[in-house]
């Protein structure tokens, strides 16, 4: 009976447990779907944080220079001003690491003047970097550089983390200029090897904020912060840190050599009366500071000095005394005005003069430029001094400023002074500006019209600009003695011009019944040379065939003349010609080539003047004897110089 009643009670606790299990697996079931959808939760939290992280873009002065920053690409701020000339920048596209990071990125058109973020990846250095004006902002030229940077928008790149602080190779960080002094690691030992990651992973420590440094296990660290802000010299050594021997495979201070594609010798004649006062002369002053910046001055490329006038003129600084923009800027910074009047002729007549001369600097080789700045007008006339310097070859620019209006031309000493002054009157030289404060306006014109060689048109005067042909009679009437006289007129008169392959040069031909080439226009190029070849000529001896001279020197000699040069030939002969000299003489004056006739001795002056270029009282010269010749070299060179000055100047 028992028994029986046991079965039921024990099926009746079988049932129960089986109830408080499947209970308690709802509960884990539960519980289970309860974390899941917390857990689902919070990940799609921590990915929405993930997927917006927070970019800390650390902020730099316009005047921090990539070669200071160790980090090879980094994103940073730059604040707005940015575009000033004294934040020097080299190169076009690809910049120098010597260059202002802020300045390139507003000459390459990332950032206008008022700043923002920018990306900068750093590249390898290149053999050169060409100079341009780009954005408001001239860039400088510059023979090589051990590294370079590339600047572009301030766009991160997706997966690349940037830092939030910038390494600099010196403790002269945008912090260390500030003052402010934080807990800076400086290393005492550094040591490279290969083991020692393996060996110790690094040790970390907090700073006073609370981030967290690891330096290299290798590296003995010491915390000093009084040293660090009392030292300029202390190095702040973050993971990739660079030894200071490879930041110092160049000098410092990077030179440029200036923009070869303007090799100009330039004077700027500026305004320093009374009449232009303290505010207008600032004015001038910073226009000469943005010539200065915008031409790469250096002595590959243009140089420049500066004469200032009033009642009268004064060199401030030559050609040679700077070689480069930033010393030209901080002598033009230094100057004050002289007050007086506007003497301009005067100033004109000083610089053809004085400046440019072989100790002030002038090279020979390149144009001289002078361009005169003048407030108004002038008190003065200029119109001789400017012909004396045209005929110089002084190329002459005039910027006139607030010119007189029409109640004030009665006060004008010389009406339309400019045109009398300028090199030519096509435009090309005269910049009227109606305001000083729009002088800024002018800056680029002028800088592309003074480096501009082909229009220099002044440039070429009568001693530099010509190809000049002797046809020497060698006849038996000449004779041995009066020949080496001969000769000696011949280098006389070769002395007088600018010798080289691109200014004058000089050719010979002797004749007798026959003709000889003694030497053509491109066999020397120097002033010795010519004079050497000269004494070398043999005398020949024989008749006298002056037609077929003419002939033979036109074909052999001036059929090699250069398009650009004048074509002059020097005939000198002893007596009457064998054969006729018309239509030889007439052919030259058709091929161009000014003729001059120098008959000596038993020569036929009706002859001479057939020969010499109409008019033939300039052209044809007669000395009674050989010993005289000498006697009319001031004149021959006179009257070349006479006819070259007299073309055109429109």
């Amino acid at each position: 009976m028992m028994m029986f009643l046991f079965l039921p009670l024990q099926g009746a606790i079988r049932i129960f447990m089986g109830i408080v299990v499947l209970t308690m697996k709802a509960s884990v079931i539960e519980m289970f779907l309860i974390f899941l959808v917390t857990g689902i939760h919070s990940n799609k939290e921590i990915t929405k944080k993930i997927k917006r992280p927070k970019i800390t873009v650390p902020q730099i002065n316009c005047d921090v220079k990539a070669g200071k920053i160790i980090n090879p690409e980094f994103m940073a701020k730059c604040p707005a001003g940015c575009q000033d000339p004294k934040y020097h920048v080299y190169g076009t596209d690809v910049y120098a690491s010597y260059s202002s990071v802020c300045g390139a990125a507003v000459h390459s058109g990332v950032l206008d003047n008022s700043g923002g973020k920018i990306l900068v990846r750093k590249v390898a250095g290149q053999p050169g970097y060409k100079g341009s004006y780009s954005n408001g902002v001239q860039s400088l030229s510059l023979p090589r550089w051990r590294e370079s940077f590339i600047v572009s928008e301030g766009k991160p790149k997706k997966g690349v983390t940037y830092p939030s602080a910038l390494t600099y190779s010196s403790s002269k960080s945008p912090a260390a200029k500030a003052g402010k002094c934080s807990h800076l690691w400086s290393a005492t030992t550094y040591t490279s090897s290969q083991n020692s990651s393996s060996a110790n992973p690094g040790i970390q420590r907090q700073d006073s904020s609370g981030a967290a440094f690891q330096r290299p296990a290798a590296m003995d660290v010491s915390l000093d912060t009084s040293y660090a802000c009392k030292s300029p010299k202390v190095l702040l050594l973050f993971p990739g840190f660079v030894p200071k021997e490879e930041l110092s495979t160049q000098p410092l201070e990077p030179v440029s050599q200036g923009d070869p594609s303007c090799r100009v010798d330039l004077s700027f004649v500026i305004d320093g009366s009374s009449s232009i006062g303290k505010r207008r002369f600032r004015i001038q002053k910073q226009f000469l500071v943005d010539i200065a910046q915008a031409l790469d001055i250096g002595p590959a490329g243009p140089l420049m000095g500066v004469v200032q006038y009033g009642d009268n003129p004064a060199t401030q600084f030559n050609l040679k005394t700077h070689m480069n923009s930033r010393d030209v800027k901080a002598a033009i910074e230094k100057m004050t005005p002289r007050g007086g009047l506007s003497n301009v002729g005067r100033a004109l007549s000083f610089v053809t003069k004085n400046f440019f001369s072989k100790a002030s600097g002038n090279r020979g080789g390149a144009p001289n430029v002078a361009v005169v700045m003048v407030d108004g007008w002038p008190t003065d006339k200029v119109e001789e001094a400017s012909r004396l310097a045209r005929e110089s070859g002084i190329n002459i620019f005039f910027i006139t400023i607030e010119s007189a209006i029409e109640k004030e031309k009665q006060y004008v000493t010389e009406p339309n002074f400019a045109n009398k002054a300028v090199c030519r009157t096509n435009g090309f030289y005269s910049l009227n500006v109606q305001s000083w404060f729009s002088l800024h306006k002018t800056l680029q014109p002028l800088v592309k019209r003074v480096c501009d060689s082909n229009r220099l048109a002044c440039s070429k005067t009568c001693f530099n600009s010509a190809d000049i042909g002797f046809v020497i009679d060698g006849s038996s009437s000449v004779g041995t003695s009066n020949f080496r006289t001969l000769l000696q007129f011949v280098a006389n008169v070769s002395k007088e011009f600018e010798i080289s392959d691109t200014d004058t040069r000089i050719g010979a031909v002797q004749y007798t019944y026959e003709q000889r080439l003694e030497f053509g226009f491109d066999q020397y190029s120097s002033k010795p040379d010519i004079l050497n070849a000269i004494k070398r000529v043999g005398y020949w001896s024989g008749g006298t065939s002056t037609g077929a001279a003419i002939n033979y020197a036109l074909e052999q000699l001036f059929k090699k003349s250069k398009p650009n040069k004048r074509k002059l030939m020097v005939l000198i002969t002893d007596g009457r010609s064998y054969d006729d000299v018309r239509i030889p003489a007439m052919a030259a004056h058709q091929k161009g080539v000014i003729t001059y006739a120098i008959g000596v001795a038993w020569a036929a002056q009706d002859e001479l003047e057939v020969i010499a270029t109409h008019p033939a009282r300039d052209h044809s010269f007669f000395v009674d004897e050989f010993d005289n010749l000498y006697k009319s070299v001031p004149r021959i060179i006179q009257n070349i110089c006479t006819e070259f000055n007299s073309q055109p100047r429109n």
